[in-house]
Protein backbone atom coordinates (compact mmCIF):
# COMPACT_ATOMS: atom_id res chain seq x y z
CA UNK A 1 0.00 0.00 0.00
CA UNK A 2 3.29 2.21 0.43
CA UNK A 3 4.31 1.39 -3.03
CA UNK A 4 2.03 3.71 -5.79
CA UNK A 5 4.00 2.62 -8.69
CA UNK A 6 3.25 -1.14 -7.65
CA UNK A 7 -0.24 -0.61 -7.06
CA UNK A 8 -0.30 1.14 -10.35
CA UNK A 9 1.65 -1.95 -12.17
CA UNK A 10 -1.20 -4.64 -10.37
CA UNK A 11 -3.72 -2.65 -11.88
CA UNK A 12 -2.51 -2.59 -15.12
CA UNK A 13 -1.92 -5.98 -15.45
CA UNK A 14 -5.63 -6.67 -14.10
CA UNK A 15 -6.98 -4.37 -16.62
CA UNK A 16 -4.93 -6.48 -19.81
CA UNK A 17 -6.43 -10.10 -17.68
CA UNK A 18 -9.93 -8.70 -17.84
CA UNK A 19 -9.43 -7.68 -21.57
CA UNK A 20 -9.59 -11.75 -21.85
CA UNK A 21 -13.43 -11.73 -21.33
CA UNK A 22 -12.59 -12.72 -17.60
CA UNK A 23 -14.67 -9.69 -16.19
CA UNK A 24 -16.99 -11.67 -14.54
CA UNK A 25 -14.98 -13.68 -12.49
CA UNK A 26 -13.26 -10.94 -11.62
CA UNK A 27 -16.70 -9.01 -10.28
CA UNK A 28 -17.75 -12.35 -8.39
CA UNK A 29 -14.81 -12.80 -6.62
CA UNK A 30 -14.80 -9.36 -5.33
CA UNK A 31 -12.58 -7.35 -7.22
CA UNK A 32 -14.96 -4.65 -8.69
CA UNK A 33 -15.24 -3.27 -4.96
CA UNK A 34 -12.14 -3.59 -4.04
CA UNK A 35 -10.82 -1.56 -6.50
CA UNK A 36 -13.52 1.12 -6.19
CA UNK A 37 -12.58 1.11 -2.53
CA UNK A 38 -9.07 1.70 -3.08
CA UNK A 39 -10.08 4.78 -5.90
CA UNK A 40 -11.61 5.97 -2.90
CA UNK A 41 -9.15 5.23 -0.09
CA UNK A 42 -5.58 6.10 -2.13
CA UNK A 43 -4.15 9.30 -1.41
CA UNK A 44 -2.13 9.04 -4.50
CA UNK A 45 -3.25 10.47 -7.93
CA UNK A 46 -1.49 7.44 -9.83
CA UNK A 47 -3.42 5.07 -8.02
CA UNK A 48 -6.53 6.72 -8.00
CA UNK A 49 -6.15 7.34 -11.71
CA UNK A 50 -5.22 3.77 -12.67
CA UNK A 51 -7.94 2.33 -10.39
CA UNK A 52 -10.65 4.55 -12.33
CA UNK A 53 -9.53 3.80 -15.70
CA UNK A 54 -9.61 0.14 -14.97
CA UNK A 55 -13.16 0.21 -13.70
CA UNK A 56 -14.43 2.08 -16.61
CA UNK A 57 -12.67 -0.28 -18.85
CA UNK A 58 -14.21 -3.57 -16.89
CA UNK A 59 -17.27 -1.77 -16.44
CA UNK A 60 -17.57 -1.32 -20.53
CA UNK A 61 -16.72 -4.25 -21.69
CA UNK A 62 -19.38 -6.61 -19.05
CA UNK A 63 -22.83 -4.90 -18.61
CA UNK A 64 -22.96 -7.01 -15.17
CA UNK A 65 -20.16 -5.07 -14.29
CA UNK A 66 -22.12 -1.69 -15.20
CA UNK A 67 -25.65 -3.09 -13.21
CA UNK A 68 -23.18 -3.95 -10.63
CA UNK A 69 -21.36 -0.48 -9.90
CA UNK A 70 -24.40 1.57 -11.08
CA UNK A 71 -25.14 3.28 -7.78
CA UNK A 72 -26.19 6.27 -6.69
CA UNK A 73 -22.83 6.16 -4.11
CA UNK A 74 -20.40 5.81 -7.06
CA UNK A 75 -21.42 8.94 -9.02
CA UNK A 76 -21.31 11.12 -5.68
CA UNK A 77 -17.72 9.33 -4.88
CA UNK A 78 -16.81 10.53 -8.76
CA UNK A 79 -18.51 13.87 -7.97
CA UNK A 80 -16.24 14.42 -5.09
CA UNK A 81 -13.60 13.49 -7.52
CA UNK A 82 -14.56 16.30 -9.77
CA UNK A 83 -15.28 19.12 -7.20
CA UNK A 84 -11.98 18.43 -5.04
CA UNK A 85 -9.53 21.54 -5.85
CA UNK A 86 -6.51 19.26 -5.70
CA UNK A 87 -7.54 16.63 -8.18
CA UNK A 88 -5.53 17.02 -11.34
CA UNK A 89 -6.93 16.92 -15.02
CA UNK A 90 -6.35 13.74 -15.49
CA UNK A 91 -8.14 12.35 -12.40
CA UNK A 92 -11.37 14.50 -13.56
CA UNK A 93 -10.76 12.83 -17.04
CA UNK A 94 -10.91 9.15 -15.65
CA UNK A 95 -13.66 10.39 -13.15
CA UNK A 96 -15.98 11.68 -16.61
CA UNK A 97 -14.43 8.28 -18.64
CA UNK A 98 -16.40 6.08 -15.59
CA UNK A 99 -19.38 8.29 -15.67
CA UNK A 100 -19.25 7.82 -19.90
CA UNK A 101 -19.17 4.05 -19.34
CA UNK A 102 -22.30 4.15 -16.62
CA UNK A 103 -24.65 6.50 -18.62
CA UNK A 104 -24.19 4.60 -22.06
CA UNK A 105 -26.89 2.64 -23.43
CA UNK A 106 -28.06 2.62 -19.92
CA UNK A 107 -31.65 4.31 -18.33
CA UNK A 108 -30.85 3.51 -14.90
CA UNK A 109 -26.97 5.55 -15.05
CA UNK A 110 -29.56 8.14 -16.97
CA UNK A 111 -31.39 8.28 -13.98
CA UNK A 112 -28.59 8.50 -11.19
CA UNK A 113 -26.35 11.06 -13.15
CA UNK A 114 -29.47 13.08 -13.02
CA UNK A 115 -30.66 12.62 -9.45
CA UNK A 116 -27.42 12.88 -7.97
CA UNK A 117 -26.18 16.40 -9.65
CA UNK A 118 -23.98 14.81 -11.14
CA UNK A 119 -25.25 16.44 -14.95
CA UNK A 120 -25.18 19.75 -13.67
CA UNK A 121 -21.27 19.62 -12.66
CA UNK A 122 -20.66 18.12 -15.97
CA UNK A 123 -22.59 20.58 -17.46
CA UNK A 124 -20.49 23.45 -15.20
CA UNK A 125 -17.19 21.76 -16.71
CA UNK A 126 -18.55 21.80 -20.59
CA UNK A 127 -19.30 25.75 -19.93
CA UNK A 128 -15.69 26.34 -17.93
CA UNK A 129 -13.23 24.32 -19.72
CA UNK A 130 -12.81 24.62 -22.83
CA UNK A 131 -9.46 26.45 -24.06
CA UNK A 132 -9.98 29.82 -24.72
CA UNK A 133 -6.69 30.22 -26.74
CA UNK A 134 -6.41 29.48 -30.34
CA UNK A 135 -2.56 28.07 -28.91
CA UNK A 136 -4.24 25.52 -27.08
CA UNK A 137 -6.35 23.91 -29.88
CA UNK A 138 -3.44 23.61 -31.76
CA UNK A 139 -2.91 20.05 -31.10
CA UNK A 140 -5.67 18.78 -29.33
CA UNK A 141 -3.88 15.00 -28.54
CA UNK A 142 -1.33 17.33 -26.39
CA UNK A 143 -3.66 19.43 -24.44
CA UNK A 144 -5.43 18.19 -21.01
CA UNK A 145 -8.19 21.10 -20.86
CA UNK A 146 -9.10 20.12 -24.05
CA UNK A 147 -9.06 16.57 -23.90
CA UNK A 148 -11.16 16.86 -20.47
CA UNK A 149 -13.22 18.96 -22.67
CA UNK A 150 -13.81 16.16 -25.34
CA UNK A 151 -14.47 13.72 -22.61
CA UNK A 152 -17.45 15.77 -20.95
CA UNK A 153 -19.10 16.33 -24.75
CA UNK A 154 -19.00 12.51 -25.11
CA UNK A 155 -20.18 11.67 -21.46
CA UNK A 156 -23.31 14.53 -21.89
CA UNK A 157 -24.23 12.95 -25.57
CA UNK A 158 -24.35 9.84 -23.70
CA UNK A 159 -26.94 11.09 -20.98
CA UNK A 160 -29.59 12.20 -23.45
CA UNK A 161 -29.07 9.32 -25.69
CA UNK A 162 -30.39 5.61 -26.01
CA UNK A 163 -32.51 5.94 -24.55
CA UNK A 164 -33.56 9.85 -24.75
CA UNK A 165 -35.07 11.02 -21.26
CA UNK A 166 -35.40 14.49 -19.37
CA UNK A 167 -32.03 14.85 -19.35
CA UNK A 168 -32.37 16.55 -22.72
CA UNK A 169 -34.72 19.42 -21.15
CA UNK A 170 -31.86 19.67 -18.55
CA UNK A 171 -28.36 19.63 -21.16
CA UNK A 172 -30.26 22.62 -23.03
CA UNK A 173 -29.09 25.17 -20.20
CA UNK A 174 -25.41 25.43 -22.12
CA UNK A 175 -27.13 26.14 -25.68
CA UNK A 176 -26.20 29.98 -25.38
CA UNK A 177 -22.27 28.55 -24.81
CA UNK A 178 -22.28 26.23 -27.69
CA UNK A 179 -24.41 29.16 -30.16
CA UNK A 180 -21.22 31.50 -28.77
CA UNK A 181 -18.60 29.25 -29.29
CA UNK A 182 -20.04 28.50 -32.82
CA UNK A 183 -20.11 31.95 -33.69
CA UNK A 184 -16.44 32.56 -32.65
CA UNK A 185 -14.84 29.22 -33.96
CA UNK A 186 -14.96 27.14 -36.98
CA UNK A 187 -12.22 24.84 -35.83
CA UNK A 188 -13.17 21.10 -36.19
CA UNK A 189 -11.83 20.24 -32.80
CA UNK A 190 -14.42 22.59 -31.59
CA UNK A 191 -17.54 22.47 -34.54
CA UNK A 192 -17.57 17.92 -34.18
CA UNK A 193 -18.17 17.84 -30.36
CA UNK A 194 -20.62 20.66 -30.17
CA UNK A 195 -23.07 19.33 -33.03
CA UNK A 196 -23.07 15.74 -31.87
CA UNK A 197 -23.93 17.37 -28.72
CA UNK A 198 -26.51 19.60 -30.12
CA UNK A 199 -27.81 16.96 -32.38
CA UNK A 200 -28.59 14.22 -29.90
CA UNK A 201 -30.07 17.09 -27.06
CA UNK A 202 -32.54 18.47 -29.86
CA UNK A 203 -33.25 15.02 -31.49
CA UNK A 204 -36.79 14.69 -31.37
CA UNK A 205 -38.28 16.58 -28.45
CA UNK A 206 -39.90 19.41 -29.87
CA UNK A 207 -39.42 21.69 -26.31
CA UNK A 208 -35.76 21.66 -26.79
CA UNK A 209 -36.01 22.68 -30.68
CA UNK A 210 -38.13 25.36 -29.76
CA UNK A 211 -35.63 26.79 -27.47
CA UNK A 212 -32.57 26.05 -29.64
CA UNK A 213 -34.61 27.91 -32.34
CA UNK A 214 -35.58 30.71 -30.08
CA UNK A 215 -31.64 31.88 -28.93
CA UNK A 216 -30.87 32.06 -32.70
CA UNK A 217 -29.07 28.68 -32.46
CA UNK A 218 -31.07 27.35 -36.05
CA UNK A 219 -29.63 30.90 -37.12
CA UNK A 220 -25.69 30.68 -35.94
CA UNK A 221 -25.92 26.91 -37.61
CA UNK A 222 -26.92 28.25 -41.20
CA UNK A 223 -24.22 30.82 -41.03
CA UNK A 224 -21.32 28.14 -39.93
CA UNK A 225 -22.72 26.36 -43.04
CA UNK A 226 -22.22 29.12 -45.36
CA UNK A 227 -18.98 30.04 -43.68
CA UNK A 228 -17.46 26.20 -43.89
CA UNK A 229 -19.08 25.86 -47.56
CA UNK A 230 -17.35 28.92 -48.64
CA UNK A 231 -14.07 27.14 -47.38
CA UNK A 232 -15.16 23.93 -48.65
CA UNK A 233 -13.45 24.79 -52.47
CA UNK A 234 -10.21 25.09 -50.78
CA UNK A 235 -10.37 22.54 -48.03
CA UNK A 236 -11.27 18.65 -47.90
CA UNK A 237 -11.78 18.75 -44.33
CA UNK A 238 -14.33 22.50 -44.77
CA UNK A 239 -16.67 19.73 -47.01
CA UNK A 240 -16.71 17.16 -44.32
CA UNK A 241 -17.40 19.29 -41.71
CA UNK A 242 -20.58 20.95 -43.79
CA UNK A 243 -21.69 17.73 -43.47
CA UNK A 244 -21.50 17.15 -39.56
CA UNK A 245 -23.30 20.50 -39.88
CA UNK A 246 -25.74 19.71 -42.01
CA UNK A 247 -27.03 16.72 -40.26
CA UNK A 248 -27.05 18.82 -36.86
CA UNK A 249 -29.55 21.04 -38.85
CA UNK A 250 -31.38 17.87 -40.19
CA UNK A 251 -32.18 17.18 -36.47
CA UNK A 252 -33.13 20.58 -35.47
CA UNK A 253 -35.83 20.65 -37.53
CA UNK A 254 -36.80 16.91 -38.39
CA UNK A 255 -40.12 17.33 -36.11
CA UNK A 256 -40.68 20.65 -36.72
CA UNK A 257 -40.35 21.53 -40.39
CA UNK A 258 -42.29 24.78 -39.65
CA UNK A 259 -39.08 26.35 -38.87
CA UNK A 260 -37.35 25.31 -42.04
CA UNK A 261 -38.26 28.85 -42.93
CA UNK A 262 -35.54 30.45 -40.61
CA UNK A 263 -33.17 28.88 -42.76
CA UNK A 264 -34.85 30.43 -45.91
CA UNK A 265 -32.72 34.37 -45.50
CA UNK A 266 -29.77 32.34 -45.75
CA UNK A 267 -30.19 30.14 -48.47
CA UNK A 268 -29.27 26.88 -46.57
CA UNK A 269 -31.03 24.39 -50.13
CA UNK A 270 -28.90 26.21 -52.10
CA UNK A 271 -25.87 25.76 -50.30
CA UNK A 272 -26.96 22.21 -49.60
CA UNK A 273 -27.29 21.91 -53.09
CA UNK A 274 -23.72 22.46 -53.75
CA UNK A 275 -22.68 20.34 -50.65
CA UNK A 276 -24.47 18.01 -52.79
CA UNK A 277 -22.89 17.93 -55.99
CA UNK A 278 -19.67 17.50 -54.38
CA UNK A 279 -18.26 13.99 -55.69
CA UNK A 280 -16.25 13.34 -52.78
CA UNK A 281 -19.26 12.34 -50.72
CA UNK A 282 -20.28 8.93 -49.90
CA UNK A 283 -24.14 7.52 -49.90
CA UNK A 284 -24.64 8.71 -46.18
CA UNK A 285 -23.33 11.55 -46.44
CA UNK A 286 -25.56 12.11 -49.61
CA UNK A 287 -28.31 10.68 -47.87
CA UNK A 288 -28.56 13.08 -44.82
CA UNK A 289 -27.94 16.34 -47.04
CA UNK A 290 -31.21 14.82 -49.25
CA UNK A 291 -32.99 14.51 -45.88
CA UNK A 292 -32.51 17.74 -44.55
CA UNK A 293 -33.10 19.25 -47.69
CA UNK A 294 -36.82 17.43 -47.54
CA UNK A 295 -37.31 18.94 -44.29
CA UNK A 296 -36.47 22.50 -45.19
CA UNK A 297 -38.51 21.74 -48.31
CA UNK A 298 -41.51 20.18 -46.87
CA UNK A 299 -43.89 23.16 -45.44
CA UNK A 300 -42.15 26.10 -46.51
CA UNK A 301 -42.71 27.85 -49.92
CA UNK A 302 -39.70 30.13 -50.09
CA UNK A 303 -37.00 27.18 -49.54
CA UNK A 304 -39.03 24.68 -52.46
CA UNK A 305 -38.74 27.91 -54.49
CA UNK A 306 -35.10 28.06 -53.88
CA UNK A 307 -34.72 24.29 -54.43
CA UNK A 308 -36.51 25.21 -57.86
CA UNK A 309 -34.27 28.07 -58.67
CA UNK A 310 -30.93 25.90 -57.99
CA UNK A 311 -32.72 22.78 -60.37
CA UNK A 312 -32.84 20.62 -57.44
CA UNK A 313 -35.77 19.03 -58.95
CA UNK A 314 -34.16 17.86 -62.00
CA UNK A 315 -31.23 16.78 -59.53
CA UNK A 316 -32.99 14.75 -57.40
CA UNK A 317 -34.63 13.07 -60.49
CA UNK A 318 -30.97 12.34 -61.39
CA UNK A 319 -30.59 10.69 -58.00
CA UNK A 320 -33.44 8.25 -58.55
CA UNK A 321 -32.71 7.36 -61.99
CA UNK A 322 -28.67 7.00 -61.34
CA UNK A 323 -28.43 5.53 -57.70
CA UNK A 324 -29.31 2.15 -57.03
CA UNK A 325 -29.20 3.02 -53.01
CA UNK A 326 -33.10 2.57 -51.12
CA UNK A 327 -32.44 4.93 -48.50
CA UNK A 328 -30.91 7.71 -50.91
CA UNK A 329 -34.24 6.59 -53.24
CA UNK A 330 -36.31 6.74 -50.50
CA UNK A 331 -34.74 10.16 -49.81
CA UNK A 332 -35.05 11.85 -52.96
CA UNK A 333 -38.95 10.91 -53.16
CA UNK A 334 -39.48 12.98 -50.11
CA UNK A 335 -38.39 15.82 -51.56
CA UNK A 336 -40.14 15.49 -54.76
CA UNK A 337 -42.81 14.68 -52.89
CA UNK A 338 -42.85 17.66 -50.79
CA UNK A 339 -42.71 19.68 -54.19
CA UNK A 340 -45.10 18.02 -55.71
CA UNK A 341 -47.65 18.13 -53.35
CA UNK A 342 -47.17 21.92 -52.51
CA UNK A 343 -47.36 22.59 -56.60
CA UNK A 344 -50.71 20.50 -56.82
CA UNK A 345 -51.93 22.96 -54.14
CA UNK A 346 -51.21 26.51 -55.60
CA UNK A 347 -53.72 28.02 -57.84
CA UNK A 348 -51.54 30.21 -60.01
CA UNK A 349 -53.21 33.63 -61.09
CA UNK A 350 -53.13 35.87 -64.05
CA UNK A 351 -52.17 39.66 -62.94
CA UNK A 352 -53.51 42.43 -65.25
CA UNK A 353 -50.73 44.79 -66.25
CA UNK A 354 -53.35 47.53 -65.57
CA UNK A 355 -53.74 47.02 -62.02
CA UNK A 356 -53.23 49.87 -60.20
CA UNK A 357 -50.02 49.70 -57.66
CA UNK A 358 -50.35 52.89 -54.88
CA UNK A 359 -46.40 52.78 -53.97
CA UNK A 360 -42.89 50.99 -54.28
CA UNK A 361 -43.51 48.64 -51.44
CA UNK A 362 -46.76 46.83 -53.24
CA UNK A 363 -44.96 47.29 -56.65
CA UNK A 364 -42.03 45.17 -55.37
CA UNK A 365 -44.24 42.76 -53.56
CA UNK A 366 -46.24 42.28 -57.23
CA UNK A 367 -43.31 41.55 -58.97
CA UNK A 368 -42.10 39.09 -56.39
CA UNK A 369 -45.24 37.28 -56.16
CA UNK A 370 -45.00 37.31 -60.38
CA UNK A 371 -41.55 35.74 -59.96
CA UNK A 372 -42.31 32.98 -57.66
CA UNK A 373 -45.49 32.20 -60.38
CA UNK A 374 -42.59 31.72 -63.09
CA UNK A 375 -40.81 29.01 -60.93
CA UNK A 376 -43.92 27.77 -60.24
CA UNK A 377 -44.89 27.10 -64.00
CA UNK A 378 -41.27 25.47 -64.34
CA UNK A 379 -42.52 23.63 -61.53
CA UNK A 380 -45.55 22.19 -63.15
CA UNK A 381 -43.65 21.09 -65.88
CA UNK A 382 -41.17 19.15 -64.42
CA UNK A 383 -44.77 17.78 -62.24
CA UNK A 384 -46.01 16.73 -65.54
CA UNK A 385 -43.08 14.88 -66.90
CA UNK A 386 -42.80 13.17 -63.64
CA UNK A 387 -46.32 11.79 -63.91
CA UNK A 388 -45.38 10.88 -67.57
CA UNK A 389 -42.58 9.08 -65.97
CA UNK A 390 -45.03 7.26 -63.86
CA UNK A 391 -47.38 6.41 -66.26
CA UNK A 392 -45.10 4.70 -68.77
CA UNK A 393 -43.33 2.88 -66.04
CA UNK A 394 -46.96 1.65 -65.12
CA UNK A 395 -47.35 0.41 -68.43
CA UNK A 396 -44.05 -1.66 -68.24
CA UNK A 397 -44.48 -5.22 -66.55
CA UNK A 398 -40.99 -4.70 -64.95
CA UNK A 399 -40.16 -3.22 -62.09
CA UNK A 400 -39.26 0.65 -62.30
CA UNK A 401 -37.02 2.12 -59.53
CA UNK A 402 -37.83 5.59 -60.64
CA UNK A 403 -40.80 5.65 -58.88
CA UNK A 404 -41.62 1.72 -57.29
CA UNK A 405 -44.29 0.69 -59.74
CA UNK A 406 -44.47 -2.33 -60.27
CA UNK A 407 -46.95 -4.81 -62.61
CA UNK A 408 -49.88 -3.06 -63.63
CA UNK A 409 -51.55 -6.80 -65.10
CA UNK A 410 -51.70 -8.13 -61.51
CA UNK A 411 -54.50 -10.66 -61.36
CA UNK A 412 -53.84 -12.04 -64.87
CA UNK A 413 -52.50 -15.14 -65.18
CA UNK A 414 -49.27 -15.40 -67.29
CA UNK A 415 -48.08 -18.48 -69.55
CA UNK A 416 -46.02 -19.02 -72.05
CA UNK A 417 -48.77 -17.80 -74.87
CA UNK A 418 -50.75 -14.76 -73.01
CA UNK A 419 -47.31 -13.17 -72.26
CA UNK A 420 -45.62 -12.67 -75.63
CA UNK A 421 -49.01 -11.31 -76.25
CA UNK A 422 -48.99 -9.10 -73.69
CA UNK A 423 -45.34 -8.03 -74.22
CA UNK A 424 -46.26 -7.14 -77.96
CA UNK A 425 -49.69 -4.84 -76.88
CA UNK A 426 -46.97 -3.05 -74.06
CA UNK A 427 -47.15 0.38 -75.54
CA UNK A 428 -43.63 1.08 -73.73
CA UNK A 429 -41.47 -1.78 -73.61
CA UNK A 430 -38.40 -1.66 -71.36
CA UNK A 431 -34.94 -2.90 -72.81
CA UNK A 432 -35.59 -5.93 -70.78
CA UNK A 433 -38.43 -7.00 -72.94
CA UNK A 434 -37.45 -5.76 -76.38
CA UNK A 435 -34.09 -8.08 -75.68
CA UNK A 436 -36.72 -10.82 -75.03
CA UNK A 437 -39.16 -10.29 -78.05
CA UNK A 438 -36.10 -9.86 -80.34
CA UNK A 439 -34.42 -13.55 -79.01
CA UNK A 440 -37.50 -14.91 -79.07
CA UNK A 441 -37.67 -13.80 -82.87
CA UNK A 442 -34.81 -14.86 -83.81
CA UNK A 443 -35.81 -18.30 -81.63
CA UNK A 444 -38.55 -19.21 -84.21
CA UNK A 445 -37.05 -18.08 -87.35
CA UNK A 446 -34.52 -21.05 -86.13
CA UNK A 447 -36.99 -23.61 -85.35
CA UNK A 448 -38.86 -22.13 -88.62
CA UNK A 449 -35.37 -23.74 -90.60
CA UNK A 450 -35.48 -26.80 -89.09
CA UNK A 451 -39.35 -27.36 -89.86
CA UNK A 452 -38.83 -26.78 -93.04
CA UNK A 453 -36.50 -30.09 -92.84
CA UNK A 454 -38.56 -32.12 -90.52
CA UNK A 455 -42.04 -31.70 -90.80
CA UNK A 456 -42.88 -33.47 -87.35
CA UNK A 457 -41.47 -30.16 -85.84
CA UNK A 458 -44.49 -28.23 -84.51
CA UNK A 459 -44.96 -24.47 -83.46
CA UNK A 460 -48.53 -24.30 -82.48
CA UNK A 461 -49.77 -26.21 -79.32
CA UNK A 462 -51.10 -30.02 -80.13
CA UNK A 463 -53.60 -32.07 -77.99
CA UNK A 464 -51.46 -34.18 -75.31
CA UNK A 465 -51.59 -37.60 -76.91
CA UNK A 466 -50.73 -36.02 -80.08
CA UNK A 467 -47.98 -34.28 -78.64
CA UNK A 468 -46.34 -37.42 -77.10
CA UNK A 469 -46.13 -39.00 -80.28
CA UNK A 470 -44.54 -35.93 -82.02
CA UNK A 471 -41.76 -36.13 -80.11
CA UNK A 472 -41.25 -40.04 -79.57
CA UNK A 473 -41.12 -39.64 -83.93
CA UNK A 474 -39.14 -36.77 -83.46
CA UNK A 475 -36.87 -37.83 -80.88
CA UNK A 476 -35.95 -41.09 -83.15
CA UNK A 477 -34.73 -38.88 -86.27
CA UNK A 478 -30.91 -38.48 -86.51
CA UNK A 479 -30.84 -34.97 -86.50
CA UNK A 480 -33.11 -34.34 -83.58
CA UNK A 481 -29.64 -33.71 -81.60
CA UNK A 482 -28.99 -30.94 -84.02
CA UNK A 483 -31.74 -29.91 -83.03
CA UNK A 484 -31.62 -30.10 -79.90
CA UNK A 485 -28.14 -28.61 -79.89
CA UNK A 486 -29.75 -25.55 -81.53
CA UNK A 487 -32.24 -24.99 -78.78
CA UNK A 488 -29.57 -24.88 -75.98
CA UNK A 489 -28.09 -22.62 -78.43
CA UNK A 490 -30.95 -20.09 -78.61
CA UNK A 491 -31.40 -20.63 -74.88
CA UNK A 492 -27.56 -19.90 -73.94
CA UNK A 493 -28.12 -16.66 -76.54
CA UNK A 494 -31.05 -15.38 -74.82
CA UNK A 495 -29.86 -15.85 -71.58
CA UNK A 496 -26.48 -13.81 -72.85
CA UNK A 497 -28.28 -11.14 -74.51
CA UNK A 498 -30.89 -10.16 -71.03
CA UNK A 499 -27.27 -10.32 -69.28
CA UNK A 500 -25.56 -7.93 -71.47
CA UNK A 501 -28.98 -5.66 -70.94
CA UNK A 502 -28.98 -5.97 -66.99
CA UNK A 503 -27.53 -2.29 -65.62
CA UNK A 504 -24.31 -2.76 -63.89
CA UNK A 505 -24.38 -2.54 -60.44
CA UNK A 506 -22.73 0.50 -58.71
CA UNK A 507 -21.30 -1.45 -55.56
CA UNK A 508 -19.00 0.10 -53.52
CA UNK A 509 -15.44 -0.39 -53.87
CA UNK A 510 -14.27 -2.38 -50.72
CA UNK A 511 -12.22 -1.22 -48.90
CA UNK A 512 -10.34 -3.84 -45.76
CA UNK A 513 -9.80 -1.79 -43.05
CA UNK A 514 -6.13 -0.64 -41.42
CA UNK A 515 -4.87 -1.62 -38.53
CA UNK A 516 -5.00 2.41 -37.71
CA UNK A 517 -8.97 2.03 -38.33
CA UNK A 518 -9.15 -0.73 -35.75
CA UNK A 519 -7.80 0.96 -33.43
CA UNK A 520 -9.35 3.70 -33.63
CA UNK A 521 -12.93 2.03 -34.03
CA UNK A 522 -11.67 -0.09 -30.33
CA UNK A 523 -10.52 3.58 -29.22
CA UNK A 524 -14.39 4.95 -29.97
CA UNK A 525 -16.11 2.26 -28.59
CA UNK A 526 -13.93 2.08 -25.53
CA UNK A 527 -14.49 6.20 -25.17
CA UNK A 528 -18.07 6.59 -26.86
CA UNK A 529 -19.63 3.19 -26.36
CA UNK A 530 -21.88 1.85 -29.34
CA UNK A 531 -22.39 5.16 -30.40
CA UNK A 532 -21.35 4.28 -34.42
CA UNK A 533 -21.87 7.69 -35.67
CA UNK A 534 -19.90 9.69 -32.84
CA UNK A 535 -17.18 7.23 -33.42
CA UNK A 536 -17.29 8.30 -37.28
CA UNK A 537 -17.13 12.02 -36.57
CA UNK A 538 -14.29 11.67 -33.90
CA UNK A 539 -11.70 9.67 -35.98
CA UNK A 540 -9.93 9.84 -39.54
CA UNK A 541 -11.09 6.47 -41.08
CA UNK A 542 -11.29 6.23 -45.01
CA UNK A 543 -13.14 8.08 -47.07
CA UNK A 544 -16.27 6.00 -47.98
CA UNK A 545 -16.71 4.59 -44.18
CA UNK A 546 -20.24 4.52 -42.76
CA UNK A 547 -21.32 3.91 -38.95
CA UNK A 548 -23.00 0.58 -40.60
CA UNK A 549 -19.28 -0.48 -41.56
CA UNK A 550 -17.68 0.38 -38.42
CA UNK A 551 -21.05 -2.04 -36.15
CA UNK A 552 -20.85 -4.48 -39.11
CA UNK A 553 -16.11 -4.95 -38.40
CA UNK A 554 -16.46 -4.18 -34.36
CA UNK A 555 -19.16 -7.47 -34.63
CA UNK A 556 -16.61 -9.37 -36.35
CA UNK A 557 -13.82 -8.33 -34.47
CA UNK A 558 -15.97 -9.61 -31.02
CA UNK A 559 -16.85 -12.95 -32.83
CA UNK A 560 -13.56 -13.45 -33.38
CA UNK A 561 -12.41 -13.24 -29.88
CA UNK A 562 -15.31 -14.99 -28.77
CA UNK A 563 -14.59 -18.18 -31.49
CA UNK A 564 -11.12 -18.25 -30.51
CA UNK A 565 -11.66 -18.28 -26.62
CA UNK A 566 -14.37 -21.03 -27.44
CA UNK A 567 -12.36 -23.23 -29.37
CA UNK A 568 -9.88 -22.74 -27.06
CA UNK A 569 -11.71 -23.08 -23.85
CA UNK A 570 -14.02 -25.94 -25.17
CA UNK A 571 -13.40 -29.84 -24.03
CA UNK A 572 -14.90 -30.64 -27.57
CA UNK A 573 -12.95 -28.26 -29.41
CA UNK A 574 -9.82 -29.51 -27.20
CA UNK A 575 -10.54 -33.05 -27.91
CA UNK A 576 -11.30 -32.57 -31.58
CA UNK A 577 -7.91 -30.55 -31.75
CA UNK A 578 -6.45 -32.66 -30.49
Amino acid sequence: MDCPVSQKEALITIYSICQQNTSEYFREIGGLMFINDLAKSSVHCIVKEAALFTLGIIIESNVYCQQTLCTSELFEDLILFLIKKDSGVNLKRMSVYVILVLVSNNKNGQTYVRDTGCISLLLQLFRTTLPTSEKNLSDENTDPCYQLWSSVCSTLCACVNNPQNDNQNICCSVFPYAKEWLESCTEPEIVRPICSFLGLTVANNSYVQKYFVSIGGLDTLAKVLLELMHDSCLSHSSMKLAVVVTKTLDACIANNSAVGVVLAKYHTVSELLKLLSNETLNTGEKISIILTIGHCTEVCEENQCELLQNNGLPLMIQVLTESQDEELIKAATFVLQNCKQMTEQLSLKSYDNSLNVNNAEELGAQVRKRCLQDYWKKAKEILHRINLMEKESCDCYFYNPLFFSGCTAGGLSFNSRTFTKMLQSCQHRCSHHRVLLEAEERYRRELRKVAAGNNKMLLAPVKKDRLHKEISTFRSKKDSFQSKGLVWKLINEICSLAMSMRPLSRRRARKDFTAEEINCLLKGVKEMGNHWNLILWSYPFQKGRTSVDLSKKYYRLQMQVLITEFSTNCKCCKHFHH
